[in-house]
């Protein structure tokens, strides 16, 4: 049978904010995420940590958390949008190193 998550509201509450603030000052952010599926994303994310280990994380230090999974997820697939041109270029870009 398959386990149901309950949402952790203080999770939520303490996340959402952070990922609303994050999407609204970065054009990337704004369109390559939809904040409901970060912040779902983030909180079974974090839902792994306890109650005691969450409330540890400064908030300084949870946004730049949040910040650098938000930064992976906008990119992911970015490669993949591109033409066999454009591949070209960014393989000759990436062996010229």
């Amino acid at each position: 049978m398959q386990e149901v998550k309950k949402e952790n509201p203080e999770l939520v509450n303490r996340i959402a904010p952070i990922v609303e603030k994050l999407i609204k000052g970065n054009s990337l952010y704004q369109v390559k995420l939809k904040k409901d599926e970060m912040v779902k994303m983030l909180v079974d994310l974090f839902s792994s940590f306890s109650e005691e280990e969450f409330k540890a994380i400064k908030d300084n230090d949870l946004t730049k958390r949040i910040d650098s999974i938000l930064v992976v997820e906008a990119v992911s697939g970015t490669l993949n949008d591109l033409t066999p041109e454009e591949i070209a270029i960014f393989d000759e870009a990436v062996e010229g190193r």
